[in-house]
């Protein structure tokens, strides 16, 4: 039991510890101290000057290897496109920079880029989904079917994919008879009422392609982080069913748990269908998104980038 006593010597106790410390502090006693704390502090700073020279050495190899990729891309793409049509869906957070490398590597790969279409944050965002949900039923084409799942980011790509991709693996037509799915008025009319919702920006209206890249930034942020990254991720595994196939790729953290890239990985049965990128930031990543398109084509799919949960750095890799 504690008692007033036991108080009473702690506190003296204490006291008797802080005068001897000041007495302590201009004797030989605390110079020793000094002595050792002044060593290790020259071990460590000697040590950080080593890790910032081995991480200026390896930030050095990887920017050599991303030029040399660079410089060696067009080669390794060229004709694996041939007669190819392809369209870009850009989340709000995509860099305008991967945009415009991707769309250069797909034409050196005798791809044809059909156009691009720009998504708003709204239409990840949750307090939304009940309009999504909504739109999607009141302007889905003649003909056109929506999944049978009812998250907004499934609905919202099988809208999407009604009017942006050819029908069937070969681009197959539509049963209007149209180049794809739905009859061009119906698709305009679906473009413009999801322009005028907020959920895309205005732009000119995509011809139909067989092939869709999504591109992405990195992981998702804020309270809603996971919920924003798995609506992306359903919207692009509709695009991906919608057509001859599509992929998903992402900027360094799109792999993780809050990534759109990591959603995908984390659920076999779609990252089997849909192929996934996580560092087309990079070269090698803008590489890897092209031979995908291809492999996608061929009925194939595959993980690549650098995360854990990649397969490998480009398709034709090892396996992980």
């Amino acid at each position: 039991m504690v008692t007033l006593r036991y108080h009473l010597v702690s506190l003296v106790a204490v006291f008797l510890a802080l005068a001897l410390g000041i007495a302590l502090g201009s004797t030989s006693v605390s110079q020793r101290l000094l002595s050792v704390v002044a060593g290790d502090r020259d071990n460590l700073t000697q040590q950080i000057d080593q890790l910032t020279a081995q991480r200026g050495d390896l930030e050095a190899s990887q920017r050599a290897a991303n030029s040399f990729a660079a410089s060696v891309a067009p080669a390794v793409v060229s004709g694996q496109l041939d007669q190819r049509k392809v369209v870009l869906v850009l989340a709000s957070d995509a860099d305008p920079a991967d945009r415009d490398a991707v769309r250069e590597l797909i034409s050196h790969a005798g791809g044809t880029i059909t156009g691009e279409l720009d998504l708003t944050d709204a239409i990840v965002d949750p307090a939304r989904a009940d309009q999504i949900r909504d739109l999607t039923t009141r302007l889905l084409p003649a003909g056109a079917q929506l999944p049978s799942a009812t998250d907004a980011g499934g609905l919202a790509g099988g809208l999407l994919g009604s009017v942006l991709l050819l029908r069937g693996q070969n681009g197959q037509n539509g049963q209007n008879g149209q180049n794809g799915q739905a009859a061009p008025d119906q698709a305009g009319a679906a473009l413009a009422g999801l322009t005028e919702a907020g959920f895309i920006r205005p732009g000119p209206r995509p011809a139909p392609a067989q092939l869709a890249v999504i591109l992405t930034g990195g992981a998702q942020a804020g309270q809603d982080a996971a919920e924003r990254a798995a609506t992306l991720a359903r919207l692009a595994t509709e695009l991906d069913h919608a057509g001859s196939g599509a992929v998903l790729a992402g900027r360094s953290g799109a792999a993780d748990a809050t990534g759109a890239v990591g959603v995908v990985r984390a659920d076999t049965s779609t990252s089997s269908a849909l192929s996934t990128v996580d560092d087309v930031q990079t070269s090698m990543g803008r590489v890897a998104t092209v031979l995908a398109l291809r492999e996608q084509a061929q009925g194939r799919a595959g993980r690549y980038g650098d995360a854990a949960n990649a397969q490998a750095a480009i398709p034709g890799g090892s396996a992980g």
